[in-house]
C-alpha cells in the first residue's frame, strides 16, 4: 500500500505534467497563429484578438474551475478539463475561417484554468507548512 507522502508527491508530479500539457494547449495560438495569420490574411487587430481569445477564456474559467475542484475533487475536474480540450484541438484541423478559429480559441482557452485546479488539488495533499514546497 502506498504511503500518504508517496501519494501526495505523485499528485504533484502528475499535476505538473498536466500543467505542462494544458499550458502548451493554452498558448497554442501564439505558435500556430503566424501561419494562420498568413493563410487567412489577418490584420494585426484580428491576429491580436485570435491570440488573446484563449487567454481571456483561461482567465474567466478559473473561478468556476476552482469551485468545481472544491466540490468534485481535482482528479475528476482535471480529467474532464483535459478531455474537453481535446475536442477543440481536433476541430482546429477543420477550421477555415477566422470565426472558426475564434470559437475554437474560446474552448482551447479552458486549458488555461488548469493551474487553479492543480493548485487546489495539490494543496489538499500537504499540511500547511509544506504547501509552499509542493507548489
Amino acid at each position: 500500500m502506498a504511503t500518504q507522502q508517496y501519494k501526495a508527491w505523485s499528485v504533484v508530479i502528475m499535476s505538473t505534467l498536466a500543467f505542462t500539457v494544458c499550458f502548451m494547449i493554452w498558448m497554442m495560438f501564439a505558435v500556430i497563429g503566424v501561419p494562420i495569420k498568413q493563410q487567412l490574411g489577418l490584420n494585426e487587430t484580428e491576429f491580436g484578438i485570435l491570440v488573446a481569445t484563449p487567454v481571456l477564456t483561461g482567465s474567466l474559467i478559473r473561478v468556476p474551475l476552482g469551485m468545481w475542484t472544491d466540490k468534485f475533487g481535482g482528479r475528476i475536474v482535471f480529467f474532464i478539463l483535459m478531455l474537453t480540450t481535446v475536442i477543440p484541438i481536433w476541430l482546429i484541423s477543420y477550421a477555415t475561417e477566422f470565426w472558426h478559429f475564434l470559437v475554437v480559441g474560446l474552448f482551447v482557452g479552458m486549458a488555461g484554468g488548469s493551474f487553479t485546479v492543480g493548485i487546489a488539488y495539490c494543496a489538499r495533499w500537504f499540511p500547511k507548512e509544506r504547501q509552499g514546497l509542493a507548489m
